[in-house]
């Protein structure tokens, strides 16, 4: 009798971990106020949208010690002139293996997960990858 083989694969999928909902800033916000959201929010990245909530930038801790180092703050200088735009992204239904791989090949730690009218509508982070990582290993072992 002959067995069928099975593809062994793990089926994480980006909107299986990634942070919801997305926190969105609009691109004409000062740099003060977005900082002042993500230390409320205690996140590291805030998504920059255009007037009809797309996604046009990425404002990050990196982000933001750059503007603090350069003496950017306390101007009330648009978040647009500090951002990262236009980042990379993933979409919701991607493998978690996808994602990782956008992030090591581009240096990041946070991608924004967008819709097919690219708005936000969340964040991963490696910090989510790291948490579904120990969990699967903590079930694995027995540890859960």
């Amino acid at each position: 009798m002959a067995f069928a083989k099975r593809k062994r694969e793990l089926p994480l999928r980006v909107e299986d971990v990634m942070t919801t909902p997305a926190v969105t800033i609009k691109m004409d916000a000062a740099v003060e106020e977005a900082a002042k959201i993500m230390d409320e929010k205690r996140i590291s990245s805030i998504l920059v949208v255009d007037n009809n909530g797309k996604l046009v930038g990425i404002f990050t801790d990196r982000d933001l010690r750059f503007a603090a180092a350069n003496g950017k703050i306390g101007k009330g200088i648009p978040i647009h002139m500090l951002m990262t735009e236009n980042p990379i992204t993933i979409a919701p239904n991607e493998p978690i293996t996808e994602a990782l791989r956008k992030m090591r090949d581009a240096d990041v730690k946070h991608l924004p997960v967008v819709d097919k009218e690219n708005k936000p509508v969340g964040v991963i982070a490696v910090r989510d990858v790291l948490d579904a990582v120990m969990m699967l290993m903590q079930l694995m072992t027995g540890q859960a």
